[in-house]
C-alpha cells in the first residue's frame, strides 16, 4: 500500500475547506488598500500615506500564552483570536501607532475545521472592531506535534504613525502623572500562575457568587483594545508616553517608556482590583510583591500625562472608560 500524506496525519482537504469557509469572512475587514485576496503567497497591501507627512511603520507579534488552555478546557475558541489581536493593537498604541494589518498563525496536530473557523471567527471580529484588515496568515498542520485537541496561535499587526507623532517617552517629565485604565481581568498574562492555583482547587465551570461568573468564562474574558479611547488622545498631543501592562506588570512595563533618572510611584490603594486576582491571591497565598510582578492587577494600559493636560484627558474619557489617577513620576 502507498504511502499518502493524509495516512501520515496532514489533510490538504480540510486545510483548503478552512479556506473556504474563511474568505468571505476575512473579506470583511478588508479596506481598499488591500490590493489581494486569501489564497496568494503574500497578503498585498498599498503604502501609500498621503496623510501622513514622514510615515514610519510600526510592528509587533505575539501570542496568547496558556491562556490557549482554558479555552482547550472550556472547548471555547471564539474569544482567542480577539485577545491576540487587541493585545498586538495595544503593543503599537504604545508607540502612537494606528493598526494597518494583522497576520496570524495557526498551528494545530489535527486540524479540526470547525475549531480553525472558530478562532478565525474571533481574529475578524477584533480586526474590525480595530478598523484593521486580516491580510493573511498560515495554517499548520503537524502530526504528533501537539496534544490532541490542541492548537498554538500567534499573530503580527503592523501599524503606522507619523514621525513626528512618535510616542516613546522621551517626553516623560517629572510630574507627569499616571492614568490608569481598567482591564477586565487577567488579559492574556499570568495564566501559568493562575492555572496552576486555580485549576488545582477548582472546576472551569464552577460558578462564583463575587465572580458573577463561572471560573473558565471568567479567565476567557477578552483582553480588551484601548485603540478606540487612546488614539483621539494621541491625536490631540495630550499623551507623554503608554504603557501596556502585559507581563512584568505596573511598574515593569511602565519603567520602559520612563527616563533615565526618573521613577514612579504608584499609589497601590487608588483602584480595587477585580474579584479574580483576589481569589488567585488568597488561593495561592501569593503575596503581594508577586501579584504586581505578574499581573496587570486590574490596569490594562497606563497614559502618562503632564498635569496641564490631566483636566484634558479626563474630560475626553469620561463616561467612556473606567480610569484612576493611580500615581506620577518623579
Amino acid at each position: 500500500m502507498n504511502s499518502t500524506y493524509k495516512q501520515s496525519g496532514v489533510d490538504i482537504e480540510a486545510g483548503e475547506k478552512v479556506v473556504e469557509m474563511i474568505k468571505s469572512l476575512v473579506r470583511t475587514t478588508y479596506s481598499p488598500k488591500v490590493l489581494s485576496d486569501l489564497g496568494l503567497f503574500g497578503g498585498f497591501y498599498d503604502a501609500r500615506f498621503s496623510e501622513y507627512e514622514h510615515p514610519v511603520l510600526i510592528s509587533s507579534t505575539d501570542g496568547v500564552g496558556t491562556k490557549l488552555k482554558i479555552a482547550f478546557m472550556m472547548n471555547k475558541h471564539d474569544t482567542i483570536g480577539q485577545c491576540l489581536v487587541n493585545h498586538c493593537v495595544n503593543d503599537i498604541l504604545t508607540a502612537g501607532a494606528k493598526p494597518l494589518f494583522f497576520l496570524d498563525y495557526f498551528a494545530t496536530g489535527k486540524l479540526d475545521v470547525e475549531v480553525a473557523y472558530q478562532v478565525v471567527s474571533g481574529l475578524v471580529k477584533a480586526c474590525k472592531e480595530n478598523d484593521c484588515a486580516l491580510i493573511g496568515g498560515e495554517t499548520a498542520e503537524m502530526p504528533s506535534f501537539y496534544s490532541e485537541g490542541e492548537y498554538d496561535l500567534s499573530g503580527t499587526i503592523v501599524g503606522v504613525v507619523d514621525k513626528k507623532q512618535i510616542i516613546d517617552g522621551s517626553k516623560v517629565q517629572k510630574g507627569d502623572v499616571l492614568i490608569g485604565l481598567a482591564s477586565n481581568g487577567l488579559h492574556t498574562n499570568g495564566y501559568s500562575l493562575a492555572r496552576n492555583v486555580l485549576l488545582k482547587k477548582f472546576r472551569v465551570d464552577e460558578f462564583f457568587p463575587e465572580l458573577e461568573n463561572t471560573l473558565g468564562n471568567e479567565l476567557l474574558k477578552v483582553h480588551k483594545s484601548y485603540f478606540k479611547i487612546v488614539y483621539p488622545l494621541i491625536e490631540k498631543g495630550f499623551i507623554n508616553g503608554i504603557s501596556h501592562i502585559t507581563g512584568g506588570g505596573i511598574l515593569g512595563n511602565t519603567k520602559r517608556i520612563i527616563p533615565r533618572g526618573l521613577s514612579l510611584k504608584i499609589n497601590w490603594t487608588a483602584w480595587e482590583p477585580p474579584a479574580i486576582f483576589k481569589l488567585i491571591q488568597e488561593v495561592g497565598n501569593v503575596d503581594d510583591e508577586e501579584m504586581r510582578n505578574v499581573f496587570n492587577l486590574g490596569i490594562g494600559m497606563i497614559l502618562v500625562v503632564s498635569e496641564n493636560n490631566l483636566d484634558k484627558v479626563i474630560s475626553e474619557i469620561e463616561g467612556k472608560e473606567q480610569f484612576f489617577v493611580i500615581g506620577e513620576v518623579y
